[in-house]
C-alpha cells in the first residue's frame, strides 16, 4: 500500500512535469500543477466510496461486515500514507515555487547610467595576477572535495528545513497512527475494542464523531468549490491536462502496474485489496493543495477553478473506474 502510494505520487509528477513542458502555463502555477496531478484525494472520498460499495448487493467483495472492516482498513492506511507524503512532497514544491516567485516580483532592476565610459586596457600586471587567480591551487581544489562531499549533505537539510512537520503529522495521520497501533496490540484492543471491552464507550465514541465527520468534510468541499464559480484567468489546456492526467493517464498507468504486482505475486489476490490499489489512481485532486495554496498566497483562485471542474467530472470518472475496476478484480 505505500509503495502504490509512493508511485501515484511519482507518476502523476512526470505526468505534471510533461504537461508543465506542453503548455507552458504561468510560472506561479507550475508547483500547483505539480501538487494537483501528484497527489489524489486518498481521504474522505475512499472513505465513501468503500463503504457503499460494500453495503451494494451485488458487490464482488462477499459479506458486507467483512468487505466494510477490511476496505475501511485499507482506505485507513491509503489516508494516513497519503497525507504524509501532501505534506511533505507536495508542501516541499509548493512552498519552493512560491519562494521562487516572490523572489522574481520582488526583484528590482537597476538603471544604468546613460553614459558608459569605455573601460581602459588592463596593465600586465593586472593581466598576469587576473591568470594567476584563474590557475587551479591546492587550496582551491581543497574547496571543491569539500563541497562535492558535502553537496548530498547539503541538500537534505535544504529538503529538511523546508518540511514543516507540525504538517506532516495532520489529524488525519495521527488517527490513522494510534488506530492501527490500538488495532495491533491485543491488550488494547481488547481494552477498547469489542462489546466485552471495559472502555467500548471510547470505541462508540469515536465511531460517532468519525461517522459526523464524513458529511462535514464533504460539505466543506463543496462550499470550496463556490470559489471556482467566479471565474479567474486559469489556461484552458491546464485544466484540461490535469484531467486528463487524473481521469485518463494515471488510472491506465494503475492498471498496468498493480495487474503487473499481482502477476509476479507482489499484491495478494485479495479484491478488496486490488481494488483499493486501483482505486488510488482515479481520484481527484486532494483537497489539502488548496490549503497550501491559501498558506503560501499563490493560485488560490486558480486552484479554486481547477477543484470545481475535477471534481465536476469526478461523479463520472470515478463511477466509471470504480465500475472497471470491480469487473478486473472480480
Amino acid at each position: 500500500m505505500p509503495v502504490n502510494v509512493i508511485v501515484t505520487f511519482i507518476l502523476g509528477s512526470a505526468l505534471a512535469w510533461i504537461l508543465i513542458k506542453i503548455t507552458r502555463p504561468p510560472k506561479h502555477l507550475e508547483g500547483l500543477i505539480l501538487g494537483c496531478c501528484s497527489a489524489g484525494n486518498l481521504g474522505n472520498l475512499p472513505i465513501i466510496i468503500i463503504p457503499a460499495i460494500c453495503k451494494d448487493k451485488d458487490s464482488p467483495f462477499g459479506e458486507p461486515d467483512i468487505c466494510y472492516q477490511y476496505g475501511m482498513a485499507y482506505v485507513s492506511l491509503s489516508m494516513a500514507v497519503g497525507a504524509v507524503l501532501i505534506w511533505t512532497y507536495v508542501y516541499y514544491i509548493m512552498r519552493v515555487s512560491s519562494k521562487t516567485l516572490h523572489k522574481e516580483s520582488g526583484t528590482i532592476s537597476q538603471s544604468q547610467p546613460d553614459n558608459i565610459s569605455e573601460t581602459p586596457t588592463p596593465a600586465k600586471d593586472t593581466l598576469d595576477d587576473a591568470y594567476t587567480q584563474l590557475l587551479p591551487t591546492t587550496e582551491s581544489q581543497e574547496k571543491v572535495k569539500v563541497s562535492i562531499s558535502y553537496k548530498i549533505k547539503s541538500q537534505l537539510w535544504k529538503i529538511s528545513s523546508n518540511i514543516n512537520f507540525g504538517h506532516v503529522f495532520a489529524p488525519s495521520t495521527i488517527g490513522a497512527i494510534t488506530g492501527f497501533s490500538i488495532g495491533v496490540i491485543p491488550p488494547i484492543r481488547n481494552f477498547l475494542v469489542g462489546n466485552n471491552a471495559p472502555l467500548r464507550v471510547v470505541e462508540d465514541s469515536a465511531s460517532m464523531l468519525g461517522d459526523a465527520a464524513i458529511p462535514t468534510v464533504t460539505l466543506i468541499l463543496g462550499a470550496n468549490l463556490l470559489g471556482g464559480l467566479k471565474g479567474t484567468s486559469t489556461p484552458l489546456w491546464t485544466i484540461v491536462g490535469i484531467i486528463l492526467v487524473r481521469y485518463i493517464f494515471l488510472p491506465l498507468l494503475g492498471v498496468v502496474i498493480v495487474k503487473g504486482a499481482v502477476k509476479f505475486g507482489l499484491v495478494p489476490s485479495d479484491p478488496l485489496y486490488q481494488f483499493v490499489l486501483l482505486l488510488q489512481y482515479a481520484l481527484p485532486p486532494a483537497m489539502n493543495i488548496g490549503t497550501m495554496a491559501q498558506l503560501f498566497g499563490t493560485g488560490q483562485s486558480e486552484f479554486s477553478v481547477i477543484m470545481l471542474w475535477s471534481y465536476a467530472l469526478a461523479s463520472i470518472a470515478v463511477t466509471l473506474w470504480s465500475t472497471y475496476f470491480m469487473w478486473l478484480v472480480a
